[in-house]
Formats: C-alpha cells, structure tokens, sequence
C-alpha cells in the first residue's frame, strides 16, 4: 500500500488511487458505525495488519511447491499493529506472537489466534464465508482494541496466495542470513548464509519458519524477527529509486497489492498514503509486544505477556503524539554574598576524611562552615544540597561552587542554613561532580528499523 501511492501528490498517484479503490476486496471488519474514515483525515492511525494462514485457495500443486501442508481452516497467524502518526513521519509496526495469552471478550483467557476462529463459529447459521470472517476480524481488533488501550481504525488482511503472488510481483527482497538454514522437514526453508534475494515460495517459505534454529532457537519469535525482516526488505524496495521512478512497475504493485489484501469498509488507501509520504526507512520500526516469554496454560504452550498496566504503558507512549513545548526563559538566579550563606557538610562518599576537606575547601571560598560529620548513610551515589523552602537562593549559591549538585529541599534543614550532603560522585569544591552513567536504554524485544540489514540468525 505504502510503494503504490509514493506518487500520491501526483495526477498518476491520484489514477492509482482510483485503480486500488476499485479492485481491492473489502470486509467488515470494523463497523461503519462512528468510523467514518474522513473524520479521521489527518489524524493518527492505528492499523491492524493480519496474515490469514487459511489454504483454502491454494491448488495441490502450490500447497506441494509450498510446503504448506494441507488445509486447516483460517487461522490468523500473523498479527500485526501498525501505527502512523498524525504526520506521518514515522511508522511503528508491533508484531503480536500467535500464542500470546489475553482475555478475548465474551470467551475468557485463551491464544490470540483463537479470537478469529471465535469470532467466525459466533456467526449466525447459514452465514456466508465473507460474513464468518468479518466476524472473525471484528472480535480479533476488539480484542487487540481492548489489549493495548487503543482504537484500532483500520484493518487489512493478506492470505498466503496473496503473499506468495505479491512477493513476486515486487521482484524479490534481499534478506541476510548469520548461517545456513535448513528447515525442509517443516516450512520447506533451505538457505545458504549470507545476503540473497528470495521472492515466491521461497518468501513464504522464508516467513514461516519457526523450527531448526539451534539451542538458542525461540520458535514464533524467530518466525517474528524473519517476517519483520522480509517487511523491511518490501519496504526498502518500494522506497528505492527503482521502484519511485519505474511507471509501470509501480502500476503492476498497485494491482497486485489490491488483489492480494482484504481491507476494512472505511480505509481510504490514496488518503493512508498521502500521510506517508515523508517516511523513510530509517523511520519505520519494527519490534515485538513486552512480554515474559512462553509458559503453559491449560496444557497449552502460550507466551505471557506483561500486566495490563505495562501494556497499556507501553502503547500509550508508541502512540503519543510530540509535544511542542514553547522554550522556557530560565531566570538569571540571584546573587548571594558566599559569607551570608552558612553550610554544614555531612559525609555520605564512603571516603573519610572528605567532609573536613570539603569544610575547609569552602571556608576559603568564603562561606561560613557550621557543624561537618558523617551522613545518615555512606552510600550516596549523589551530592546533594539540601534547602529549607524559601532558601533557593542560598542553595544556589552552595551548588555554583560544586558543578552538577542536586539542589533538594528538605525539611530537615534549618532556615537560613544549607546543608551539603556528599556522594561519591564529589569531586571537590570548584570541581563538577561526576556525572551519572547513564542507564542502559531498554528496547522492545527484535527493535529494529526498516534500513537495518544485519544479519538475523
């Protein structure tokens, strides 16, 4: 969707606009009923994006070349949220395993991929195959809806014949490989190491590997990592010069691309594109829901994700918009006279001996030193200089002579008079205090960009 109106701006992004707006197969998923699409222009979005494992529409003969076993239903084994920011300067895609354990409304606990076959078996007797899916879908975004916290908007669905037509289609996407793969026992995967370009059944065969990766092998959430891979290839190959310049090539997507998706009633596609336009690769990140790893409920295998409230967390800060926040003016601090600013010093480095050495370093600074001693603890990783309210002023003064001191106030100290409580991170008066080390950044699990192409095991 994204490579077929790079052009949106254009009079030929607007006709291929109109080419996918007629061809592409359309479900009801999310209800009309106060979704309307053009109140949300402009606005950002949250798309889900499902790969439906169904082979219903698969020949003998693909379902051989595939290695795609035989056919067991629909069963939604990719689940993906997209979500675009208002601006559209970014994108993050957040991969949700298969197994993970949620609460599927008016059903209880079970795995995510239960919510679609739930939501089909709900649908009334007789019910045509295009309504046992809406169905499924529409119980599959209430339950992601209710997971994260957030509206999904949007829907769009691609069957494994529509992956395995439109891979090829885009003309092959390069993929790079740590080592060897040899999975043909079970996807049919069979790759050397290295960087090589696979497209076809080689793509499919590709994203639906989870066995055979070694000791160190974590199942879905490799099959996870390759399908977020092969995405960022897709997009790569969209984004490039080949693709924005080639007429026809991006002519030949757009029908494909059509043919190959099932999109909710309301999803405007030249609208979804023009509020692309600015992505680039670097922008669009993939990662992988928070989560505890796998476990077993029920006697089944299942992955655990985080509690509601780190959930909720995490996707209200993915989905925040930026704040413009107008730069403050700092006021200029006031002056104080170092002799009218008494100071007691308390030992909290663990060092001895520092707090004399600090009295007399500030006595001949100028400031009057009272009592000096040892903190009510030897462990403080901080200096900090401690105030009575209203005292802003004198403890500005005792932190100007000691760079990178944390001004605190407190009730223990005494009007009038400021307290200097040593950490280890002090390095003398006149000196600036150590700073920090920062702390170590946590990512979602997989993290990565579309414009990374390091090698995956």
């Amino acid at each position: 969707m994204l490579s077929a109106f790079l052009l949106a701006g254009t009079g030929w992004g607007w006709y291929l606009g109109q080419v996918a707006a007629a061809t592409v197969n359309r479900t009801d998923a999310i209800p009309s009923e106060g979704n309307d699409a053009s109140a949300n222009a402009g606005e950002a979005m949250n798309l889900l994006l499902v790969g439906n494992d169904s082979r219903s529409s698969l020949t003998e003969q693909q379902l051989a070349d595939l290695n795609a076993g035989s056919d067991s239903g629909s069963n939604t084994d990719t689940m993906i949220l997209v979500h675009v920011p208002a601006d559209g300067s970014k994108a993050a895609f957040v991969s949700f395993p298969r197994d993970s354990w949620v609460e599927i409304p008016g059903y209880g606990e079970d795995r995510l991929n239960a919510a679609y076959a739930y939501g089909r078996m709900n649908a009334p007797d007789g019910a045509s195959d295009e309504v046992r899916s809406a169905q499924g879908s529409q119980l599959l975004v209430q339950t992601i809806s209710q997971l994260t916290g957030l509206r999904i908007d949007h829907y769009a669905e691609v069957d494994l014949l529509g992956f395995f037509e439109l891979s090829g289609v885009v003309g092959g996407v390069e993929v790079n490989l740590c080592k060897p793969v040899d999975d043909r026992e079970w996807s049919g995967a069979y790759f050397p190491a290295g960087v090589q370009t696979i497209s076809g059944a080689d793509a499919l065969k590709f994203v639906r590997q989870r066995h055979n990766f070694g000791p160190q092998g974590r199942g879905d959430f490799d099959r996870i990592v390759r399908q977020q891979v092969f995405i960022a290839g897709v997009l790569r190959k969209m984004l490039s010069e080949d693709v924005l310049f080639d007429l026809g090539k991006q002519r030949e997507l757009v029908e494909a691309a059509s043919q190959a998706l099932t999109v909710d009633e309301n999803l405007d596609l030249l609208q979804l594109a023009e509020q692309m336009q600015s992505v680039t690769a670097g922008s669009i990140e993939f990662q992988t829901v928070p989560n505890q790893g796998t476990g077993e409920e029920e006697g089944k295998s299942i992955v655990r994700l985080e509690d509601e409230d780190a959930l909720r967390a995490y996707f209200a800060d993915l989905s925040a918009e930026p704040e413009e926040v107008a730069p403050a003016t700092p006021e200029a601090p006031q002056a104080v006279d170092p002799a009218r600013v008494p100071v007691d010093v308390y030992n909290g480095s663990g060092t001895p001996g520092l707090a004399a050495k600090a009295a007399s370093a500030l006595t001949a600074a100028g400031f009057p030193v009272g009592s000096t001693g040892n903190a009510s603890s030897m462990d403080h990783d901080r200096t900090e200089v401690r105030h009575a309210p209203g005292d802003e002023a004198l403890a500005g003064t005792v932190a100007a002579a000691i760079p990178g001191a944390v001004l605190a106030e407190s009730d223990d100290a005494a009007g009038g008079t400021v307290q200097l409580v040593l950490g280890s991170d002090f390095n003398g008066v006149g000196t600036a205090v150590t700073p920090p080390a920062p702390a170590a950044a946590v990512e979602a699990e997989d993290a990565r960009t579309a414009a990374d192409t390091t090698c995956i095991n």
